[in-house]
């Protein structure tokens, strides 16, 4: 039996760039096992298997798996997916095209605004399925965190910001770095890791700083992964969603819509720009939105 897949670069809008993932469409009698084999095979951080929607009113069901284990919800795999399932359904678009495709994920539905345009890359838009909140996991001392990045302790923290674990249904240790400098020389300690950030589902550790080669980028970030498959992410939407709580919690916006793009990526020559939208409510989170560009770089069938 073969089944039709779909490679697509995510939070980009030009091939080779961005995060790769793999969607793997017709997919309703595969196994748990079978899934992980093939997730592995492919060897992206993350490769979506589509199934019949439970619910009528939905537009899928799908899981999420790294080369690893499999993900309740992910950020990249989320816009990449919908994008494709548009881009399916309507096909070759003349003019603007605007879709609404609701996802079924283990965290739960998840809806997706996309818009099409003709010769261009698709663009989607999600509600995150939960909003950020901190995960309560304590983290080594800033020495320990440092050793576990190849850093010094000098390295960690800016301004007000110190390591912190928040999750919006993926939990992420969230490291501060002083500058582009100690971030692109941050690589992990594997020796180190499980001292510093845990043995937990937690120690997926996103890093930023606030300096940016992109004037119209708000921060900078990597995100290391290596318990999971995944040595160096390109793109980390679910990441994005959680750093929300990080920036309520240490710069508390004000009330209103704030817009914060990150790019992340550029160290690994793949760069990525993930739009993060926040509504603040009486100095809490009232709604996160990832938004971002993808593009389909290649069609096959995969014949297990």
């Amino acid at each position: 039996m073969s089944r039709p897949y779909a490679i697509l670069d995510v939070f980009t809008n030009q091939a080779l760039a961005g995060n790769p993932l793999a969607v793997v469409l017709e997919a309703d009698r595969l196994d748990d096992a079978a899934m992980q084999k093939i997730a592995a095979e492919f060897n992206l951080s993350e490769t979506v298997f589509v199934f019949s929607a439970r619910n009528p009113a939905h537009s899928a069901s799908i899981r999420i798996f790294t080369p690893a284990r499999e993900l309740p919800f992910a950020g990249h795999p989320t816009v990449g997916t919908a994008i494709l399932l548009a881009s399916d359904r309507f096909g070759e678009v003349e003019k603007a095209q605007d879709a609404m495709v609701v996802l079924e994920e283990k965290v739960g539905p998840v809806r997706c605004g996309v818009k099409l345009t003709p010769k261009a890359a698709g663009f989607a838009e999600f509600d995150a399925p939960r909003i950020s909140k901190p995960v309560g996991i304590s983290l080594g001392d800033k020495a320990e965190v440092a050793t576990a990045l190849n850093l010094n302790s000098v390295d960690i923290g800016f301004e007000n910001h110190h390591p912190s674990t928040f999750e919006a249904g993926v939990p992420f240790a969230f490291v501060p770095i002083g500058g582009l400098d100690a971030l692109a020389r941050a690589r992990p300690n594997l020796a180190a890791w499980v001292d510093a950030l845990g043995d937990g589902d937690h120690n997926n550790a996103f890093l930023y700083c606030r300096d940016t080669r992109n004037h119209r980028t708000t921060f900078r970030a990597r995100m290391f992964a290596p318990e999971m498959g995944i040595t160096e992410d390109p793109a980390t939407g679910s990441a994005a969603a959680a750093f929300a709580g990080v920036i309520r919690t240490f710069d508390k916006p004000t009330d209103g819509t704030h817009f914060i793009r990150v790019e992340q990526g550029f160290e690994m020559g793949r760069p990525s720009l993930i739009d993060l939208e926040i509504d603040i409510e009486g100095n809490e989170l009232g709604a996160i939105r990832i938004g971002g560009q993808a593009v389909i770089v290649a069609r096959g069938e995969l014949f297990v």
